[in-house]
């Protein structure tokens, strides 16, 4: 499961079946209160402490013994994650105005909104969705649209040269012109929404649109001249990036979302199966931050997604740790129960992930 859809880890395709999925959602639930039982909390912090003892684990970490530490958790904004850190005003004050100079840049905030709608138009093109009828061949025109309007941003065709070389592209006589504003764009994501928003494989899609709309309200004055100069282009660039800045807030989808493109290049949101907690041991200054995810197979290339999925959103959490500022150093620890597994640990990007086996 990756941003609330059943993934083909081989291939990354999207399986639309509610029948599957809920036998996911079934599995899940299952696991969680699995992973509750005594015999279980027992094997789970022998295996920990078994690595204490071999010097590979400095911290003994967690069982998740308490029910509110088995539960899910969508991560989806940094308000949720700063609840979870207990990250107090004045550091949030920090934590946005740091993320909003860097994920607010005017490529990222297009390139966000290309990688939303290239990833409907992909989903769009293998349900042949444009053939469907009317209503559907609507929804694809403005898919194809929107990217259209997007691709044409660019300032200049040749975009190695310096800024100073790079001159206004000529006014053809007789050609419309090559301007607008970002409230063209917001329409075209309303009206994409009223399209959608009945389609059931489209309800993640659908939220992401929501989210960005969020920031193209904000910015639904600044004009789009294709006609100017690199200088007032960048300028209009620049305007792009002071609102939506000064307008999104800790709470804000689409804040996240800029976040999730420029720490990860995609726009998914991340799931998390078992949610954990932070636990202090290792000394006064070190704490743990101990998530889990649940896997249906032993199959490699199975728990190398669940262990990716699960270390990005780790990762989050301990860069929003350090942005602000909090006191001592946040380790990573993940856990993946898998159905036929042996008990294993494995290493990524220096991060210990254990293995767990599941009996059915």
């Amino acid at each position: 499961m990756i941003d609330g859809r059943l993934v083909n880890v081989n291939d990354g395709s999207v399986i639309v079946d509610e029948y599957i999925q809920n036998k996911m959602h079934t599995l899940k639930s299952l696991v969680r209160f699995f992973v509750g039982s005594p015999s279980v909390q027992q094997k789970v912090s022998e295996n920990v402490k078994g690595l204490l003892v071999d010097g590979k684990c400095r911290n003994p970490g967690v069982s998740f013994s308490k029910s509110s530490e088995r539960e899910p958790m969508v991560v989806d904004s940094l308000a949720k994650v700063s609840n979870y850190l207990n990250v107090s005003a004045q550091q949030r004050k920090v934590v946005r105005f740091t993320i909003c100079q860097q994920v607010t840049q005017h490529r990222i905030w297009r390139a966000a909104l290309e990688e939303i709608l290239n990833e409907l138009k992909s989903e769009m093109d293998l349900l042949n969705y444009n053939c469907l009828g009317q209503g559907n061949n609507m929804g694809y025109q403005i898919v194809s649209s929107c990217l259209k309007f997007l691709s044409d941003m660019d300032t200049s065709s040749d975009h190695d040269s310096t800024s100073w070389m790079r001159l206004a592209p000529a006014k053809r006589v007789g050609c419309p012109p090559s301007c607008g504003d970002w409230e063209d764009v917001l329409e075209m994501f309303h009206d994409l929404i009223q399209c959608l928003k009945s389609e059931k494989w489209s309800v993640h899609h659908v939220g992401k649109l929501e989210a960005m709309k969020e920031g193209l309200s904000q910015i639904k004055d600044v004009s789009i001249d294709k006609s100017l100069g690199y200088k007032d282009v960048q300028h209009q660039e620049n305007l792009v990036q002071k609102k939506l800045s000064n307008t999104l807030g800790h709470s804000s989808r689409c804040l996240f979302t800029l976040l999730l493109y420029y720490l990860y290049g995609h726009v998914r949101d991340i799931e998390v199966d078992i949610r954990g907690g932070i636990y202090g041991g290792g000394g006064e200054s070190a704490f743990l931050l101990s998530m889990g995810r649940i896997l249906t197979s032993d199959e490699e290339e199975m728990v190398w997604s669940g262990m990716k999925q699960l270390d990005k959103a780790l990762r989050v959490f301990k860069f929003v740790w350090e942005i602000a500022g909090m006191k001592g150093v946040l380790e990573l620890q993940g856990h993946l129960w898998c159905v036929g597994a042996m008990d294993r640990t494995l290493t990524y990007r220096g991060n210990l992930f254990f293995v767990h086996g599941i009996s059915l």
